[in-house]
């Protein structure tokens, strides 16, 4: 047999032909130490974009992807550990709201998560929006703290997934960001090697989702809860709307700002629905209810006793934070502009660019262009309107909270061109779309 080498992988996959485990193994390992170079990895990138991978070959892909690295070890914490993931959004700011809960309810949360770019905003830069706030953990204390209260969101620890990291870089300059079998085989590696015995995907769908279609949200989601049942490991997905913010706020300390609210029974609305909804999974998964109503009924009296609030109070004094934050909203970072924006005209909210309004959010300095880019975690804004609502020409549109008047001025512009307003009566956008499980698919209106 010939031996292996990343022109025979090129040349197979060029031609449309399944790569056998040994194959891929290659590639990964390639990518993972750099012994191939940058244009080889860019053309097998390109040909499984046009070519697609089969689920054996996407599992195949994920699993050497997971090995590249380290694995995290998380049988020193008792009980079942359940991850949450979402493939990004705006206004997503659930992880802070959903895992105390979950963790309220006696399912220990060991949770990493990533940074924000481009119009997505990440968790990690949301609580470091709270003063002294590390999620820089070593591993062992990361461990510890999960087994003492039950909760920690940190950073990555160690080597998670290398060959992730090169091919994700890639992708985003090479076009082939959109192939199902890449996206899976990056979101479910680094989930894997997180260490958690189940895990929960928040697969977006809308305007401001990585898969803008809801075939492409249910094929991308039905991909990686394969993947999860080929490597041994429980995974569900909620295919969930983002045709416009999830919350009400954009912007790391105004997210969590509105994570408090919630936490604390000032807010309701459609980021507290969407959290209970999938910590209601978590907690299925972790055995801790029998069915999705039982978990959020309990995840519900977390909310109204204030176990979820002291929960997020425990983690932040953990982590070096100031707990006072739970109870003082005022010691978050303020902006030096603060300013209503109205309407300006009558109608009806019809439609929303999400991927826009995230965009929006970034330039102000809520996000980054690039991973090394600073941010402002005052700046952001506040939307006052969803789709389907009836709005007057006084009625504020939004709040901005931006470092500077000329910044704001941009900020508004920019939010104005992403909202279309009109006079036609608009149904809101459905919450959830889909829960897809490894038993099968089972869309909004069948549950």
């Amino acid at each position: 047999m010939a031996s292996i080498n990343m022109l025979s992988i090129i040349t197979k996959k060029k031609f449309g032909e399944e790569l056998t485990d040994e194959e891929i193994r290659y590639f990964v390992e390639a990518a993972a130490t750099g012994s191939a170079p940058d244009y080889q990895l860019a053309a097998l990138l390109m040909a499984i974009r046009l070519n697609g991978m089969t689920p054996r070959e996407t599992t195949s892909l994920t699993l050497a992807m997971t090995r590249s690295g380290d694995v995290a070890d998380l049988s020193s914490i008792p009980g079942i550990k359940v991850d949450k993931h979402s493939t990004g959004g705006v206004g997503d700011t659930t992880t802070l709201i959903l895992a105390p809960l979950v963790a309220a309810c006696g399912v220990p949360v060991a949770k990493m998560s990533g940074r924000g770019l481009g119009h997505t905003g990440g968790t990690l830069d949301k609580l470091e929006s709270i003063p002294g706030m590390s999620v820089s953990v070593s591993e062992e204390d990361f461990l510890r703290q999960v087994r003492e209260i039950g909760i920690a969101v940190i950073g990555q620890t160690g080597q998670l997934a290398p060959a992730d990291k090169t091919l994700y870089a890639l992708r985003d300059v090479t076009g082939t960001v959109d192939s199902l079998p890449l996206i899976a085989g990056s979101i479910m590696s680094k989930k894997l090697a997180a260490g958690s015995d189940a895990i929960v995907l928040d697969v977006k769908t809308g305007s401001g989702a990585i898969m803008q279609t809801l075939e492409g949200s249910i094929a991308l989601a039905r991909t990686m809860v394969d993947i999860g049942k080929l490597a041994g490991k429980p995974v569900e997905a909620v295919v969930t709307g983002m045709e416009q913010p999830l919350g009400t706020h954009i912007g790391n300390a105004l997210e969590v700002k509105e994570a408090i609210d919630v936490l604390s029974g000032r807010t309701q609305g459609d980021l507290l629905e969407v959290s209970l909804l999938l910590g209601a999974h978590m907690l299925v998964l972790a055995g801790k209810a029998a069915s999705i109503e039982e978990g959020e009924d309990k995840l519900r009296e977390a909310l109204s006793t204030g176990r979820g609030l002291e929960k997020l109070r425990e983690m932040i004094r953990a982590q070096g934070g100031d707990p006072r934050v739970a109870d003082d909203l005022s010691l978050l970072p303020k902006a030096a502009v603060i300013r209503d924006v109205p309407v300006g005209k009558a109608g009806i909210i019809q439609k929303m660019d999400t991927t826009a309004l995230g965009l929006a959010a970034q330039a102000m300095g809520a996000g980054r262009v690039r991973k090394t880019d600073p941010i402002d975690y005052a700046a952001g804004y506040v939307l006052r309107v969803r789709i389907g609502d009836k709005v007057g020409p006084e009625d504020v549109l939004c709040t901005l909270h931006a470092s500077t008047e000329a910044i704001a001025d941009q900020a508004e512009q920019a939010i104005r061109d992403a909202i279309v307003i009109g006079e036609e009566p608009v149904k809101r956008p459905p919450l959830w779309y889909a829960v897809v499980t490894q038993q099968g698919t089972k869309m909004h209106d069948e549950v």
